[in-house]
This record gives C-alpha cells, sequence and structure tokens, in this order.
C-alpha cells in the first residue's frame, strides 16, 4: 500500500517537474483574440467603432441624420457596430456618403443644391463642405454687402436682435452704471 503511494506521488513530481521544464524552456505563445478596431478613419473622419452604422456616420460633417439612414437603406447593411464592417463595406458605405447622387439617392438629400458657381446639385463632406463655406462668406465680405459687413463685423447676419443677445466679449446695447443704482 505504501509502495503504491509513493509510486503515485513520484509521477505526480514528475508530470510536475517536466510542467516546469516546459514553462522554463520555452514560453507558450497565448492567441490573443481579434481586436475590435475602437476607431474607424471614414471620408477624413475619425469614428467611434462601437456606435451603431446609422449614427457613426453621421460623425462626418455633411452626412446629416436622414442621408445616413438613407445611405443604410440603400446598401442593405444592418445597423451593428461600425467596427463590425468589413474594409470592401467601410469603402462602399463611403463612397455613397461622398457621392449620393450616383447611387440614386434624392436630390433633396445633397447639401449643395444648385451650387452659385456651377449650378449643378453637389454633396460636400468634411474638409470639403468646410473649405466651400469659407470660401462662400468670403465672397460676401468681398462683394461688401450687408450680410457681408455683418460677417466681417462679427454681428448675427439673419436679423437677429443685438441688444440682448450676442453680447458675449464687447459692449453692445445698454451701457452699466459704473458704481450700480443710485
Amino acid at each position: 500500500m505504501a509502495d503504491k503511494k509513493t509510486q503515485q506521488l513520484k509521477k505526480k513530481e514528475r508530470t510536475d517537474t517536466d510542467q516546469k521544464k516546459e514553462k522554463k524552456g520555452k514560453p507558450q505563445k497565448e492567441q490573443k483574440p481579434a481586436r475590435v478596431k475602437d476607431i474607424v478613419r471614414f471620408a477624413e473622419t475619425n469614428i467611434d467603432g462601437t456606435k451603431p452604422v446609422s449614427q457613426a456616420i453621421t460623425a462626418v460633417s455633411g452626412v446629416s441624420d436622414m442621408l445616413a439612414n438613407a445611405i443604410l437603406t440603400i446598401s442593405g447593411f444592418e445597423n451593428k457596430p461600425f467596427s463590425q464592417l468589413s474594409e470592401a463595406d467601410v469603402a462602399k458605405l463611403e463612397d455613397m456618403a461622398l457621392h449620393p447622387d450616383k447611387h440614386n439617392l434624392p436630390s433633396w438629400l445633397l447639401n449643395r443644391r444648385r451650387d452659385p458657381s456651377s449650378g449643378q446639385e453637389r454633396h460636400l463632406v468634411a474638409s470639403q463642405l468646410q473649405f466651400t463655406r469659407n470660401m462662400d462668406v468670403n465672397a460676401l465680405k468681398k462683394q461688401r454687402c450687408y450680410r457681408g459687413i455683418r460677417h466681417g463685423a462679427g454681428l448675427p447676419v439673419r436679423g437677429q436682435r443685438t441688444r440682448s443677445s450676442f453680447r458675449k466679449g464687447r459692449a453692445v446695447g445698454v451701457k452699466r452704471v459704473k458704481g450700480g443704482k443710485k
């Protein structure tokens, strides 16, 4: 009986030492699970990959909620997290966001209909949108029209009152008495 117990103990010690040798000799490589992309680059914008597709692409300036829903409907993608899309799917969505007129989306979804310079219907996204907006404002300033003058002075352009609003950083309207009420 004692022989059996000692044999079992010796066997157990051998397996323990073998395991220790394996650990010391060659380190075992642990397989890491596939990492989910937290940030995905889409149309010149970094997008949170954890958000659903329809919500994620609205982070791009120039893509509204309506356009995002239309793109999602036409493309046939499910509203799953953006990081789960393949590179080809992301490229397809990006093409649809940049050129919605080529994918038979209605023209009222475009953000630059009847462009003043060309007369065409265009859709601008990200840096194109910012650049065009700045060029339009500079053209108004150069023309010295009322809207251009208001833009240049940093005042509201669309007829809002300035007596009580837009007062931050400048004195407009009612002046205060230094000592308070007398």
